[in-house]
């Protein structure tokens, strides 16, 4: 296997890992989700089943060609910066809905979001049109960070 499979699979295996381990955690069907008080700013929830499904799919095309056409300081860059996202991701998920820590989460969240500002301004560098298709990925984490943080002060006097 060649170097520049090698980064275009591990791109693909942190969407996995991302996918999988979202799934594990997050919980919006049980009483305690829907007992929250929600910010106003939230988006209806069917679109939450739309956009996570078009989001791993853009990041793994993403991942993958920054793998095949980007040099390899590039591509360790890239890939540096989507796993910490993804790993900031994931422990959001898990602070909020298994032990509930809305700061915690907010600040997991906030982070993943910073995270996605290098990871889409290498990708203008390596492809303009699937850097635009990742452009909503990053405008969805900066607005559920608002959203994190939102439920943080609408509830965590009630936790």
């Amino acid at each position: 296997m060649t170097s520049r499979n090698a980064a275009s699979f591990l791109g693909i295996a942190i969407v996995l890992v991302y996918a999988i381990g979202s799934g594990l955690w997050v919980n919006t069907g049980d009483g305690w989700y829907g007992n929250l008080n929600r910010p106003s700013w939230q988006p209806p929830s069917y679109l939450f089943g739309l956009i996570w499904p078009y989001n791993f799919f853009v990041l793994g095309i993403a991942a993958f060609a920054i793998g095949q056409r980007a040099s390899k300081a590039v591509t360790l860059t890239y890939m540096v910066f989507f796993a910490i996202s993804v790993a900031s991701a994931l422990v959001w998920a898990y602070q909020f809905y298994r032990p509930h820590n809305f700061t915690a989460s907010a600040i997991a969240l906030t982070a993943t979001a910073v995270m996605t500002i290098p990871m889409v301004a290498i990708l203008f560098t390596v492809s303009l049109p699937i850097a635009l298709a990742v452009v909503p990925y990053q405008v969805w984490v900066g607005v559920a960070a608002s959203l994190s943080w939102g439920y943080r002060a609408l509830n965590a006097a009630s936790m």
